[in-house]
């Protein structure tokens, strides 16, 4: 009885940290950010640690622009599909690309999964095509088995940064054992079980599937907690060999000097040697740690660990602040969350 409860999602939305909901959860990084703005006297600090992107990093930011500040050998093959692009013209472009199926879509403005597809089939890209009316990527589905969010920062002027946070990433799976359908199996597993209701909707025929005892099945191949993926700490894999890829990577990178990396890589050792892996995208100043989200680590040290990147991202600004960076005033941000909310009421109204 005890496990059927803790297994409920009220319980996990009540008692577990990474469910609540973000309005309570985010209320210690609120007054974080205050407290380091009123340090800078500056409410949008934040915008001057990545110039180069727009806010800093915080809402809004293009990924197709931003993908343009990083090595293109380590990218998959992506075609920037822009609003009304006729169907005949995206086909073209991927064909010049030489991209095959299965492909990811998703918006070029967006965060958290939404809207991100694995696209099978040309059937089902042309209907992401027709039912989004929004910009967004196609990028070759990436099969490398770890998939791994890296956060680094640099100081300008300086060649050598540090990585603060790793996380891995534990796909959203079950087991079979030759009686239980997929949907008895995710029931019986509290990450799982909260996915059940999407899947009604998006893959309902894979609920009554009966997988064979000791069958590992994938159920989400998108490594986005909200779809649930389990975050694990991969912190103890930082060393100064890792650091020294991520110094090389972001060399190039004028302009950001701090956020995250997500991406996959055939090994943590691969990695290391700065070979076998691909970046699927670069988010700014709104990366969180990824690692916090590890079920095994207390409450007060994941608000710890945030207090600890918002003084980095201080400790940025007051460099750039110096080289005369100027942060965003209160009419830029005002239009910047204009323009960003009226996307997302655009894209609700749409869908």
């Amino acid at each position: 009885m005890l496990r059927r409860i803790q297994s409920s999602p009220l319980y996990l939305k009540l008692f577990v940290w990474e469910y609540w909901p973000m309005g309570l959860s985010i209320v210690p990084t609120v007054l974080f950010w205050l407290w380091f703005a009123l340090r800078a006297r500056r409410l949008f600090f934040f915008s001057a640690v990545n110039p180069a992107i727009e806010t800093g990093g915080m809402m809004g930011e293009s990924k197709i622009d931003i993908m343009r500040y990083l090595p293109e050998a380590h990218l998959p093959k992506t075609v920037f599909v822009p609003k009304d692009t006729p169907w005949e013209k995206i086909y073209a472009q991927m064909q010049e690309k030489g991209m095959s199926y299965p492909l990811i879509a998703k918006p070029n403005v967006g965060e958290r999964g939404f809207q991100v597809l694995k696209v099978e089939r040309e059937e089902m890209l042309r209907e992401y095509h027709t039912q989004n009316q929004l910009d967004f990527l196609v990028q070759d589905f990436v099969g490398l088995p770890l998939e791994v969010s890296i956060l680094y920062h640099r100081f300008p002027g300086q060649d050598k940064g540090a990585i603060t946070s790793i996380c891995l990433k534990e796909f959203l799976h079950v087991r079979g054992d030759g009686l239980s359908s997929i949907r008895d199996l995710m029931e019986q597993d509290p990450r799982a079980n909260l996915q059940v209701g999407r899947f009604e909707l998006e893959k309902p025929k894979v609920l009554n599937q009966v997988p064979a005892p000791g069958e590992d099945v994938l159920l989400e191949p998108i490594g986005n907690h909200c779809r649930g993926t389990k975050f694990l700490s991969g912190n103890h894999l930082i060393d100064p060999q890792l650091n020294a890829v991520f110094d090389r990577i972001s060399q190039d990178m004028d302009g950001i000097h701090y956020g995250r990396f997500d991406m996959k890589v055939s090994s943590i050792e691969d990695l290391r040697k700065g070979n076998g892996f691909k970046i699927l995208e670069y988010n700014g100043v709104s990366s969180d740690p990824a690692h916090i989200y590890d079920p095994a680590i207390p409450i007060w040290k994941k608000y710890r660990d945030i207090y600890r990147h918002w003084e980095i991202m201080f400790r940025i600004y007051r460099v750039q602040r110096r080289a005369g960076v100027r942060a965003m005033g209160y009419g830029e941000a005002w239009r910047a969350w204009k323009m960003y909310w009226a996307y997302k009421k655009s894209v609700d109204t749409a869908n």
